[in-house]
This record gives structure tokens, C-alpha cells and sequence, in this order.
């Protein structure tokens, strides 16, 4: 098969595939240079930092899987891939516990000032009585998505003796259920902006997400809180956050996994901010679960050269369906 990999995935995958098809590779290539390479191409398989657009998707006639390797949707233009014929296949559910992870290392970074105080010590300061914070446990953790990521996360917020809260699209008691059985409370959006001490966004970016965290959302959070964002880039208004961490008001720091605008010789905004903590969308860079992915990929990608690939194309992140 005729394999475009327009993103590098694990080493041991990547041999895999360049045994058992015939591969090109174009990591991160600009949408000009995806649109030559295309055009033979059957499969495609990418990850962020690619965007698969209606231009770049009619530049290959022969193409007939496009393969996600990972959970988000929001670079490639699902509806017109579908209309096309073209079946969309996503690896979800490996990102989760790697995610979860990330979330809790950018809580604790934040509560205890560890990137602030590691830049401070590298430049010969010893600021210790400057870099206190807040305690994790007794804190109430939000969470905006309480979907496979986002239900992780409250179950090791309650784990660390966290009151974790969490909303999802389509509330229902079989979803409070199931969270209540990883010590989340199922509540509403406003309920969980509010009451929250630390908010934690873990929603896929479309239409209806795009800015839902704005000026608005930022000026009713609790007094002293803190905002983390492992979702999308573009659910938050950065210019918004910026305006909120600058102007004396309540929200105390906010890190960021992932931005509006991202890529190399990107220089972000809020990156010049002492209470701001950022990483380059390393989410689910854990070694072990990029293995799982990779291997899923060549599993998926050969199961459609035999005929039995037949994985419906589920909502993103799932977050009306918590696992239980």
C-alpha cells in the first residue's frame, strides 16, 4: 500500500510500515508540499502539527484511509474526507493515562512554582521564601471534559485527596455514575468555572469549544485559581488570558500544553510571564504509550489491506462516555 507518514510516530512502527508498504516520508511538511506528495498516496498517517485540508485531501484521487495516530480531529477536514469516501480512522484511549500524567506534572508546577524556581536557581538566585504556593490535597480540581482523559485526571485528583468536579456535553446519570465511581462529581460548566481551585480543559476544539474558555469564562473563576489547558490550543482565547494574568485579576497562573499558534520559531506571548508554565504539545510523548500507538497503527493499517478494518468513527475524546 501506498503509505504517506506525514508525521514521525514510533521508530519500531516506522520500520513496520516501510517493510510492509511503500513509504514516504514528510514529517511536518507545509500544506504545498503535502499537495505534490499526495498525489499517488492511498493512506496517509499523521498527528499534529499537520493539517489535512480539503486542498491537501483532492490532491490525492487514490486516497482511501486517513489515519490519526492519536485521539484529536481539529487539523484535518473530517466531513469533506468522508464525502470523498475516504474512511477516518483515530488511535483515542492510549493518549489518556500519558495526558493525565502531563496534567498533574503542570498542577504541581504551577501550585509549587517548579519551572519558576528552576530558571531562578540556573541564574544563581536562592528565592526560597518567594516560591511558596498551595497544597494539591483539599483543593476543588475542574474539569472541563470529563471524557477518557479528563476522568482520569479527577480519579488522580481524588487520589490525591482532591474534590474533583467535571461536566461533559451530554450529562446523563449513567455518566454521573460512571465518574462518581472515580470519585468525580458530575456537574455543570459554570458549577465547575467557579467552584474550581485549579480548571483543567480536556475538550476536543470545534465549532461550538472554539474561545469557550474567554474573558468572560476567566473574569468568573474562582479568586486564587489556576488554569491548565492539555486539550486544544484554541479552546482558550489566549489574548484573553493574557489581559487576565496581567491585569490584577483573580486567576493566579495558567499552564499550557498546547497554543493558538504552534510550531517551530513560534515565540508565544505569555511565555514572557513568571505565573505562565509551557511545554510544546508533549501530552502523550510518553515513551510507552507511543509505542501502544505506533503499534496500533500497523495493526489498524494492515487490518485494512485484509478488509477488516470496521472502527466507526467515534466522537472525539468521548466526553458524554467516561470509561468505567
Amino acid at each position: 500500500m501506498k503509505v504517506l507518514l506525514a508525521s514521525s510516530i514510533d521508530p519500531a512502527a516506522i520500520e513496520a510500515l516501510e517493510r510492509e508498504h511503500d513509504v514516504v516520508r514528510a514529517f511536518n511538511a507545509p500544506e504545498a508540499d503535502l499537495v505534490t506528495l499526495m498525489a499517488d498516496r492511498e493512506a496517509v498517517i499523521f498527528r499534529s502539527g499537520v493539517t489535512l485540508s480539503a486542498r491537501v485531501l483532492d490532491s490525492a484521487p487514490n486516497l482511501a484511509l486517513v489515519l490519526r495516530a492519536g485521539s484529536g480531529l481539529d487539523n484535518i477536514d473530517v466531513a469533506h474526507a468522508l464525502a470523498r469516501g475516504v474512511q477516518v480512522v483515530r488511535v483515542p484511549g492510549s493518549s489518556a493515562q500519558p495526558v493525565a500524567e502531563l496534567t498533574f506534572a503542570l498542577l504541581l508546577s504551577l501550585a509549587r512554582k517548579v519551572t519558576l524556581a528552576d530558571r531562578l536557581l540556573r541564574e544563581g538566585h536562592w528565592p526560597k521564601a518567594t516560591l511558596g504556593g498551595p497544597l494539591l490535597a483539599g483543593k476543588t480540581l475542574g474539569i472541563i471534559g470529563a471524557g477518557r482523559i479528563g476522568s482520569r485526571v479527577g480519579e488522580m485528583g481524588a487520589a490525591w485527596g482532591m474534590r474533583a468536579l467535571g461536566c461533559v456535553d451530554r450529562p446523563s446519570p449513567a455518566v454521573a455514575s460512571a465518574l462518581a465511581g472515580r470519585g468525580v462529581t458530575l456537574t455543570d460548566f459554570d458549577t465547575v468555572v467557579t467552584e474550581s481551585d485549579f480548571l483543567c480543559l480536556h475538550l476536543p476544539l470545534d465549532e461550538h469549544t472554539h474561545h469557550i474558555v474567554d474573558a468572560g469564562v476567566l473574569a468568573r473563576m474562582k479568586p486564587g485559581s489556576f488554569l491548565i489547558n492539555v486539550a486544544r490550543g484554541g479552546v482558550v482565547d489566549e489574548d484573553a488570558l493574557h489581559a487576565a494574568l496581567t491585569g490584577g485579576e483573580s486567576l493566579l497562573g495558567a499552564a499550557l500544553d498546547v497554543h493558538e499558534r504552534e510550531g517551530e520559531g513560534v515565540v508565544p506571548r505569555l511565555g514572557a510571564l513568571p505565573n505562565v508554565v509551557l511545554t510544546p504539545h508533549i501530552g502523550a510523548m510518553a515513551w510507552d504509550s507511543q509505542r501502544l500507538i505506533g503499534e496500533r497503527v500497523v495493526e489498524l493499517l494492515r487490518s485494512y489491506e485484509h478488509g477488516s478494518l470496521d472502527q466507526e468513527l467515534e466522537p472525539e475524546e468521548a466526553v458524554d462516555a467516561p470509561p468505567t
